[in-house]
This record gives structure tokens, sequence and C-alpha cells, in this order.
């Protein structure tokens, strides 16, 4: 019994010496793990072109041009339209002040506000000694919403600021990265036969089966986002094309990138949008967005179970938690960091990693 308590702890304490050392290397290695990440997914690109007889080194330059000048082009096209897009749609929101001032004004006088209002002010001529306490507790409340968009405004500009003053260093960084990856693909093969000769042979099979299944598993979950993000984009912006709404691609996009939430998704932004259309008398356009909304759902629903089954195998609930349980721990990175590490976790459970431990913990041999 006693040596089990300790082959346990001896498991737990390397863990935690693992995690630790993940924790406080990842910010100095991460450079190295991007241009890693690079020169894997170029080398398809480079394996064709070798087979064309051209050398190594072009082969791996001409890759680097390929990669990061297409997606350079991709992301310049897309932040441009963005950023005409969402400038027809602030104009949009300035021609509609006068519309909302109106609707503001018009409930205000709605004859149940009046009488709501004319009950209030009696209830300050008939008891006095509230007003000072009202007064004081709409005061300190109207402080505190001051305050607290005092300081969004302030945390906004000061990360643009700080973005800006970014730039240097993610340029240093992304020559890094760009010049790693370069050396790290011209000799692609002779560095993985290092990297695997330092691993202990008893070790090196277990660990490539734990790397296949953790490929497969996490290209499988960037997949079918990829997917499910897709349809929910091309469905919206379709529908908004269809219903006459400025800025659909904007707005598109953005709806696109909310459905990452999962059970509430795109129902954030369309439900809200709806009752407003409602409001404002644009029954035309409230029942078309309702339609809509209940397309991208019904859509979401049929295809998700059959992605992600088909992919990594993750129930959506367990990613619902894993999304939580990222956003507490990381903050919005953790919509991200939560449910791949679920995928981490089961890609450790399906190669016989907790197995393994549990029997070296009973009997002291690995199975």
């Amino acid at each position: 019994m006693l040596k089990r308590i300790l082959r346990g702890c001896w498991v737990i304490m390397t863990a935690v010496l693992l995690l630790l050392a993940i924790y406080y290397l990842l910010p100095l290695l991460y450079p190295l793990l991007l241009a890693w990440l690079l020169a894997y997914v170029m080398q398809p690109l480079v394996q064709i072109l070798k087979g064309w007889r051209l050398p190594g080194w072009l082969a791996v330059l001409l890759s680097l041009i390929f990669y990061i000048g297409g997606t350079a082009l991709v992301l310049t096209a897309l932040i441009t339209r963005l950023v005409k897009e969402l400038i027809v749609l602030l104009q949009t929101f300035d021609l509609h002040t006068d519309q909302w001032r109106e609707m503001l004004l018009s409930v205000s006088r709605n004859a149940s506000i009046q009488n709501i209002i004319n009950q209030i002010n009696q209830f300050y001529h008939d008891n006095p000694g509230y007003h000072a306490t009202i007064d004081s507790n709409i005061s300190r409340t109207t402080e505190r919403v001051g305050h607290m968009v005092t300081n969004l405004i302030t945390g906004f500009f000061n990360m643009v600021l700080n973005l800006i003053a970014a730039l240097p260093s993610l340029g240093t960084i992304l020559i890094v990265i760009v010049l790693a990856a370069f050396f790290l693909s011209t000799g692609w093969e002779r560095r993985n036969a290092e990297l695997s000769a330092l691993l202990p042979a008893p070790l090196r099979r277990p660990v490539s089966e734990i790397w296949q299944d953790l490929r497969q598993a996490l290209s499988g979950y960037l997949r079918a986002q990829l997917v499910l993000i897709s349809v929910t984009m091309v469905i919206v912006i379709l529908g908004l094309l269809l219903l006459g709404v400025k800025s659909p691609i904007a707005i598109g996009l953005m709806i696109g990138f909310v459905d990452l939430i999962p059970y509430l998704g795109v129902g954030i932004v369309l439900l809200p949008w709806a009752l407003y259309a409602y409001m404002s008398g644009n029954l035309a356009l409230a029942a078309g967005l309702a339609v809509l909304y209940g397309v991208v759902l019904i859509t979401r629903q049929v295809l998700e179970p059959k992605v992600l089954a088909s992919s990594i195998g993750l129930d959506p609930l367990a990613m619902l938690i894993g999304m939580f349980a990222g956003l507490q721990l990381f903050g919005m990175p953790g919509l991200l960091l939560g449910p791949v590490s679920l995928v981490v976790i089961a890609a450790f459970h399906r190669a016989g990693v907790f197995r393994a431990l549990y029997s070296y913990i009973v009997s002291g041999r690995l199975h």
C-alpha cells in the first residue's frame, strides 16, 4: 500500500512539474512552437515542390511566400471589406438616431408611463423623507454607471495604444517565426529523427500514437468549427441580403463568430434585433429575422452532432462545459483553450495514458 501511495505521489508530482514547465516556458518558446506549426502545415506543398526537382531551400522559400503572402492577401481583403461595411453600418446608426429618439419620446408620452410618473410624484409628495434617500441612490447608481463607461472607454483606448506600441515587437516575433520555420523545414526529416531519438525507446511508440490521435482530433475540431461557422455566415449573409439589410457581410461575419457560443450563438444578436424591429413597427424585418434565426438554429442542430461526431466525437454539452471553464480560467482565449484541452484529454484517454498510469500506480508496471 505504501508503494502505491509513493508511486501515486510520484505521478502527481511529475504531472505538476510538467504543467509548471509548460506554464513558465510557453511564453518563451511559443514563437518556436508557432514556427514548428507553420513548418508542419507547409510540408505537403514543400514535398510537392521537391517532387518537381527544386532544391530544398527553394521549395521551402516558395512555400513560405505562398502561405504568408496568401494569408496576408486574404486578411487584407477581409479587413478592407469589413471596414467599408462598418462605416456604412455606423452611417446607418446615425440615420436612425432621430427615429430612436422619437420612439423613446412616444413611449414616455404613453398614458401608462405618465400614470407611473404621476404615482412616483405623488409618492414623493406624501413621503418627503424618502426623497433625499432615493435621490442619493440614483446619484450613486449614475456615478457608478459613469465610472463603468469611463473605464470601458479608457480600457479600449489603452488596448489600442498597447497594440500600437507592441507592433515593433510583433514584427520581431514574426521575423523569428518565419526564419525558424524556414530552418525547421529545410531539415524537417533530420530534425524529427533527432527529436525522436531524444525519447527513451519504450516511450516512442506511445508518444507517436498520442501525437497521431491528437493531430487528428485537433484538426478535426478546427475543421468542424470552421464548417459550422462558415455555414452560419453564409446563411446569415444570404438572409440579410434577402431582407435588404445594409452591411450584410460585416453583420454576417460578426454573427458567425458569435455562433461559437454553444446553445446561444446567433440568438444573442438576432432575437434582440427582431424584438427591436417589432417595437419599431418594422414587422417585415422582425418576421424575417425570426425566420432567419429559426433556419440557422435548425441547420446548426442538424449539422453539429454529425460534424462533431465525425471529426472528434465531442459531445456539445462537454464542449459547453469546456468553453465555460476555459472562459473562467483564461478569459476570452479560454473559449478556444477549453475545448482544445478536452480534445487533448480525450486523445490521452484513447491512447491509454491514464490506464497505463493507473496500472503503474497499482502494480508498478506500465501496460
